[in-house]
């Protein structure tokens, strides 16, 4: 059984940066992909960006691309979100997740789901 946790997020105003933080307790971490998704008021979760077990290899959701850094520490089980040039469109719940068979785009793939993180991107 794995637990995350996350930290960091706020709100920015657009051009702005916001890290969001996971911490993962329980479970072999270094086995685990991990995913961030978001989640805007009224619309389905959607997948942002993911990592592979490792920490070796990213991918990221074309909206994503070259504004949003995903990274993993495995020895400290921690995994990062570091976002730029947010976009008030960028507005919405985010949540880390951890999938023990390797990366997935949609959120049945994942087992295990942080409690959330609120980015708000005002214009």
């Amino acid at each position: 059984q794995m637990a995350l946790v996350q930290s960091g997020g706020g709100s920015v105003q657009a051009g702005g940066s916001v890290n969001i933080s996971c911490a993962a307790s329980g479970g072999s971490f270094s086995n685990y992909a991990m995913g961030w998704f978001r989640q805007a008021p009224g619309k389905e979760r959607t997948f942002v960006a993911g990592i592979s077990a490792n920490g070796d290899t990213p991918y990221y959701e074309v909206f994503a691309e070259r504004r949003f850094t995903v990274s993993k520490d495995n020895p400290n089980r921690m995994a990062y979100l570091q976002m730029t040039r947010l976009k008030p469109g960028d507005t919405a719940v985010y949540y880390c997740a951890a999938r023990r068979r390797g990366t997935g785009l949609r959120v049945g793939d994942y087992d295990y789901w942080g409690q959330g993180t609120q980015v708000t991107v005002s214009s």
